[in-house]
């Protein structure tokens, strides 16, 4: 199967291991180029990675060797860099969220509809090992029909935007920055959402704490809401609450958990790749399930800085391959543009205090079981990649 000839936009912190799994783990992707709007950013991850060109966002965008763009920009540059990939034909991988606005989302996919081009958008943590192994548990019946559930992650996120300084901008809220792992990871196990019901409150005006950072800064407010809690109805028929709390401490508190008609099923952090599941039944003690797919995260052969990111790039290796296959993306844009709809849907019904129809809709395959990452001990890799192809 021909190689997909692809170009990473955007050499920020992610970066690193982005390049690093598409260069070492995906056979269906040849890394040819990597640009940014700083060429010294660029130049330095091409030479760490040994990547053999470097460019502007432009050159990548008229160059005829580059197939498929890995957009790693921020959030709230996302709609300006995918559509000039898309004008230009190239299909697009971007990483969460598609663009921070439903409406630029929808015109953005409808763009790629019109060209025939494939938009593939993170979070991918979907395809990892802990959320594929969850969603085969459901399709198994093992809890039986779902009923409810109950999803909860906090942080101190305007304290995290004077480290990441792009968290400052439109979309730097933690429903969209870390909110949007479980809204993606729900939307894999239960389908889409009917409608949202939300109560929100905006993150505070924030003082610079680290003065060797900050040293003289004004003081910022991230636009949005830093705290939403919400009632998820799924066309599915389960209803589930959600709290994301960016306004609290970094002591992060994750909870997914959904319950059934037969048993609970404790879900693993959807920030990773390799969050362990529980079953718990009635009068029985709790017990962990064995991974049945691979991408665990888990990166022992090369190891470099930011392995705890895990595998990121599945998603777009999964997209190559629908690519060459002709078949639909599993994080394809009706994900992305659902999963984007959920969120802004929890905003609208918070600031207009009513309940929130949503009337897009996608449909994700799971994953073929049976395929891991590793043997020997995690010494050698093994056939996880297999399970990207249809």
């Amino acid at each position: 199967m021909e190689k997909v000839k692809t170009a990473v936009v955007g050499c920020g912190m992610i970066s690193n291991i982005y390049i690093k799994n598409l260069k070492n783990l995906f056979s269906i992707i040849d890394l040819v180029a990597v640009a940014d709007i700083d060429p010294a950013a660029a130049k330095e991850k091409a030479e760490c990675y040994g990547v053999s060109r470097v460019m502007t966002v432009d050159e990548a965008a008229a160059s005829p060797d580059v197939e498929l763009v890995i957009n790693l920009t921020p959030a709230y540059v996302h709609y300006g860099v995918i559509k000039k990939m898309l004008e230009a034909g190239k299909h697009v991988w971007t990483e969460k969220v598609m663009t921070v606005t439903v409406n630029e989302a929808r015109e953005l996919c409808a763009l790629a509809e019109r060209k025939g081009l494939y938009l593939g958008v993170a979070p991918d943590t979907v395809l990892g090992a802990g959320i594929q192994t969850a969603r085969r548990a459901l399709d198994t019946g093992m809890i039986g029909e779902i009923t409810s559930g109950l999803a909860v992650i906090n942080r101190n996120q305007s304290l995290n935007a004077e480290v990441f300084t792009f968290l400052r901008g439109k979309g730097g809220t933690l429903p969209y920055d870390v909110g949007i792992y479980y809204i993606g990871a729900l939307l894999c196990l239960l389908g889409p959402v009917k409608s949202v019901k939300a109560f929100g409150a905006p993150a505070p005006a924030h003082e610079p704490q680290f003065l060797f950072r900050n040293a003289g800064a004004e003081p910022w407010q991230i636009p949005g809401c830093g705290v939403l809690s919400a009632s998820l109805r799924f066309r599915c028929g389960a209803l589930v609450s959600v709290l994301f709390d960016g306004n609290t401490v970094n002591a992060s508190q994750h909870t997914l958990t959904l319950f059934g008609t037969r048993g609970i099923l404790k879900v693993g952090d959807p920030d990773t790749f390799g969050g362990r599941n529980t079953l718990l039944y009635a009068d029985q003690q709790e017990c962990a399930l064995p991974f049945t797919h691979g991408y665990d995260g888990s990166n022992t052969l090369y190891p470099t800085p930011f392995d705890f990111y895990g595998h990121r790039g599945v998603g777009a290796a999964e997209m190559a391959y629908a690519i060459r296959q002709g078949r639909p993306n599993r994080c394809g844009r009706e994900y992305g543009l659902h999963c984007l709809e959920v969120l802004e849907g929890m905003e609208r019904s918070a600031s207009a205090g009513e309940t929130v129809e949503l009337d897009t809709r996608f449909a994700m395959k799971p994953l073929k079981p049976g395929y891991y990452s590793s043997f020997m001990g995690g010494l050698s890799r093994a056939d996880a990649e297999l399970s990207l192809k249809d």
